[in-house]
């Protein structure tokens, strides 16, 4: 990726003080419905002589391959993440806060509503499992529904290296963006080489960490300022890119099997993707103008981290209802099964909408005073991230969604343990 003479570009997308950018607020709004959609529909619930399993009805579908390139939006997530995280430190360190006071207020944000999921899900699963539901059963949802927290752990260790990245990229963004870039290349290698997929488990960071950068550029307007036919080419060249690794090179097509370890691939997508949507920009601003939409997208951008939270539990609660009431239960990927399917979304909708109205004031709830100590801020990071790795370790259980929980709660109380500093929202 190629800079300008000068980095500075000018008029920033997203200047110290300056309003929130509407069409990233209906990308962010969009790529969370793809997840929900998504996970709704990879749902395979089957009943048989050995009870009911539940499977991912999409995997090893070779029709899905192509598909995954598109509804694979993980990296635009992250660089949304990146605009979003700059531009309110920007706003934080003008108005005299430290990165501490950054750190603490990303983490209560994540933390506090992920806590009340942890706990709800304890205790479900431990009312579950007193009512006699199977092991087997409790372990195979436990296992599908801990799936999409590595977001969360992962969301909140790029956002707590903000303050840090960012100075580095107003100092070297180049050099900052290319390190981090070679880090992710060079972990793939090691992992390829020595056959070892575990080792690629280190681009948790370096994958995701170049994307969020990715978002630092397009929040000083890098993107903005090139011209239609630049933003083509670099979307056609990481796109041939992408299409070589995956065809002539040692890297799997399905933009989902590349997310389990992160590769390389991620960050080409997220260029592509960043290209392609700074050329529709100024349509989807004239498109987010519209009243209703822009509405819309206002309640989801309020409640999207709790609506994450609790899209799959609301699946959940939707197929136990179901189950009890002994609706039928086609076979996944059968013609009755794609045609309940959208019936199928609309029921989970109906229960997520109050699930989330409900969660969502932990969400947006006011941030007590805490202090500036970057020890107390950091530790809370690392804790809060060990709850996340807790239950994708085990998959939620009884045990493990309490132990998260706890953890969760510590690291919110070293936030608040001395008083005086002023809150940053």
């Amino acid at each position: 990726m190629a800079a300008t003479r000068t980095f500075s570009a000018p008029a920033p997308t997203a200047a110290p003080g300056a309003s929130r950018d509407r069409v990233l607020d209906l990308v962010r709004a969009g790529c969370l419905v793809v997840v929900v959609v998504l996970h709704a529909t990879m749902a395979g619930i089957e009943i048989g002589p050995s009870g009911i399993q539940i499977t991912n009805a999409l995997e090893n579908q070779p029709w899905f391959t192509p598909v995954s390139w598109i509804v694979q939006v993980m990296p635009l997530f992250f660089v949304v993440g990146g605009f979003a995280g700059i531009t309110q430190w920007r706003r934080m360190r003008s108005a005299g806060a430290a990165p501490a006071d950054f750190i603490r207020v990303r983490l209560t944000r994540l933390a506090r509503p992920a806590l009340v999921a942890f706990a709800v899900i304890a205790g479900a699963l431990a009312v579950a499992s007193a009512a006699g539901v199977s092991p087997d059963l409790l372990a195979q949802l436990g296992f599908r529904l801990s799936q999409p927290m590595w977001f969360i752990g992962v969301y909140l260790g790029t956002s707590a290296l903000v303050p840090l990245l960012s100075r580095l990229h107003e100092r070297a963004p180049r050099a900052t963006l290319a390190l981090l870039v070679s880090a992710a290349i060079g972990v793939d290698l090691l992992s390829i080489t020595t056959g070892s997929p575990a080792i690629g488990f280190a681009n948790l960071a370096f994958v995701w960490l170049a994307v969020q950068q990715i978002g630092f550029w397009y929040a000083d307007g890098w993107f903005r300022f090139r011209s239609h036919g630049q933003l083509l080419g670099m979307a056609l060249g990481a796109f041939a890119l992408l299409l070589t690794s995956t065809t002539a090179g040692p890297y799997p097509a399905d933009m989902l099997a590349n997310l389990n370890p992160p590769t390389i691939n991620l960050v080409l997508l997220g260029v592509v993707q960043v290209c392609l949507l700074s050329l529709v920009s100024a349509r989807l601003a004239v498109l987010v103008s519209r009243p209703r939409l822009r509405a819309a997208v206002d309640v989801i951008g309020k409640h999207s981290l709790t609506a994450y939270l609790w899209h799959m539990p609301a699946l959940a609660l939707l197929a136990a209802g179901l189950l009890a009431l002994g609706s039928p239960w086609p076979e996944p990927l059968g013609t009755s099964w794609w045609l309940t399917r959208p019936l199928w979304l609309v029921g989970i909708a109906l229960v997520l909408v109050p699930l989330t109205t409900w969660a969502g004031r932990f969400e947006r709830g006011p941030i007590s005073p805490g202090p500036r100590t970057p020890g107390r801020a950091s530790a809370g990071v690392v804790i809060a991230i060990a709850a996340v790795v807790a239950v994708l370790a085990a998959g939620f259980t009884t045990v493990s969604a309490t132990c998260g929980a706890l953890l969760l709660l510590v690291a919110l109380r070293l936030q608040r343990s001395a008083p005086l500093q002023p809150v940053f929202s």
